[in-house]
């Protein structure tokens, strides 16, 4: 706290000056900030960096974040950003893009820049802090609900043997598992938690959460969506972190039953995600109101057999509208259809085009995936298709600056799962657009036909 004020002129926040107590604190050697996003907690673990380096001579302070542009744009700039306003550290030390080093000592004392290559496995990723030991030392560690538990562990591994040994964590509680989640659960009593709020009803609150914007999107998402708990509120989200759905979810939809006079004026829909060859397939998901009926699933057919199958299929079903992928093949099913006299019922849609709801969703294909999660967790019945479940259940999401849902990419997907999420967007497909039933408009156009016969005879 002195420090900072002497150094920095700054006064920290309420929380911050907790932290700054925390790792300063002799009785345990982790601490671990669990934090809301955008309350100064990178600022926070930078004043513990410079501390540690100004206080004890020959003391090395390794740092690490998700990615390396993750950490030169956070932690290591804010040490860049700190240290210009003390001069006695600017006489003292020197600023490097990947490390800083006490100008008396350049070789034994410092603090470092580490990251891991991208395509880095895990052993790759523990040697990130691994082999590192001196009589002071103190890791940080940004971000750390996305670090690798390896990482971790190394550095744990070090808080063995020396004088003063320190470990710093902070990060979102973006998951419910991971280094974050044990820090302040199963490993709890090895932390100093410090826990930072944006909660506009919370007295402890972040200042620098602006509080009206908190309370428009807690307004706008509820106090329980993810996006609120993690981003707003700083909790653990209520199911797993960046996951839509969750297994539990799927089989509760898989075990729901309807009965047919629950669905029967519902309008139908058609899904149609289209393959070319290969190991990916085509499938035709027809749904009605709260029923996903099991798919249609084709292999190695070209665009005029699909779309053979698929007039075939409207045809027999008679769907309100077929929703068809609008991508490179899919657009051929969907003039081949047009073409045969099905062009007031098919309907290309592109995954990678405008949402409806362009201020919550990246593109289509997000909120298309949104709306099918909020479909299963709220009545929606889905058949017992193994596939279906695994690939409504591996997709995660994140959100981008504008605060936007982002899916991450079907490529991402199929190198896990080993296959395109052709199920999963045969199925969101069904939601893509509102559909109103034949049954209502029919009913409608007799109506407005009723009105005009008996304003005709009034004339």
């Amino acid at each position: 706290m002195y420090f900072v004020r002497e150094e920095f002129k700054v006064n920290p926040d309420e929380w911050q000056a907790d932290m700054l107590r925390a790792y300063n604190s002799d009785e345990k050697k982790r601490t671990v900030a669990s934090a809301c996003k955008g309350p100064g907690k990178t600022t926070a673990m930078a004043w513990c960096g410079w501390h540690f380096l100004a206080l004890h001579p020959d003391s090395k302070v390794p740092c690490t974040s998700i990615t390396g542009p993750n950490l030169k744009d956070g932690l290591w700039s804010e040490f860049a950003k700190w240290q210009a306003r003390s001069p006695l550290l600017q006489r003292a030390f020197q600023w490097t893009q990947t490390r800083i080093f006490a100008k008396e000592s350049p070789e034994t004392w410092f603090a470092s820049a580490r990251a891991w290559a991208q395509d880095a496995d895990p052993e790759q990723q523990a040697n990130t802090l691994a082999g590192i030991h001196a009589d002071y030392l103190l890791f940080l560690i940004d971000e750390v609900s996305d670090i690798p538990d390896g990482v971790v562990a190394a550095a744990e591994g070090a808080l063995t043997s020396g004088k003063r040994l320190k470990l710093v964590m902070a990060g979102n509680p973006t998951r419910t598992s991971g280094p974050l989640w044990r820090a302040v659960g199963a490993d709890r009593h090895l932390y100093n938690v410090i826990r930072i709020t944006g909660d506009p009803d919370d007295p402890k609150r972040s200042p620098r959460i602006d509080i009206e914007e908190a309370r428009t999107q807690i307004e706008k998402y509820g106090r329980d969506s993810y996006f609120v708990r993690v981003n707003i509120l700083g909790l653990f989200p209520e199911r797993q972190a960046d996951k839509l759905l969750d297994v539990s979810d799927c089989e509760a939809a898989i075990r729901r039953s309807l009965s047919q006079l629950a669905f029967r004026y519902e309008a139908k829909v058609i899904g149609v995600d289209v393959a070319r060859f290969g190991d990916d397939s085509s499938t035709f998901y027809p749904r009605q109101g709260r029923m996903l009926f099991p798919p249609k699933v084709f292999k190695g057919l070209d665009t005029q057999e699909l779309g053979e199958q698929l007039c075939r299929s409207i045809d027999k079903w008679q769907p309100d509208v077929v929703n068809i992928d609008g991508g490179t093949f899919g657009i051929g099913i969907f003039d081949y259809c047009r073409h045969k006299g099905y062009g007031s019922v098919v309907r290309a849609i592109n995954f990678g085009g405008r949402p409806m709801d362009s201020e919550r969703f990246e593109n289509k294909r997000a909120e298309m995936y949104w709306d099918g999660a909020e479909w299963v967790r709220t009545g929606g019945c889905l058949p017992n298709v193994p596939a279906l479940t695994e690939e409504l259940t591996t997709p995660v999401y994140f959100f981008d600056k504008k605060q936007r849902l982002c899916l991450e990419p079907k490529e991402d997907i199929k190198a896990r799962i080993g296959r395109s999420p052709d199920h999963s967007d045969g199925f969101v497909l069904t939601l893509a657009t509102p559909v109103r039933p034949k049954s209502v408009q029919n009913a409608q156009g007799v109506s407005s036909a009723m009105t005009r016969r008996n304003s005709e005879g009034k004339a």
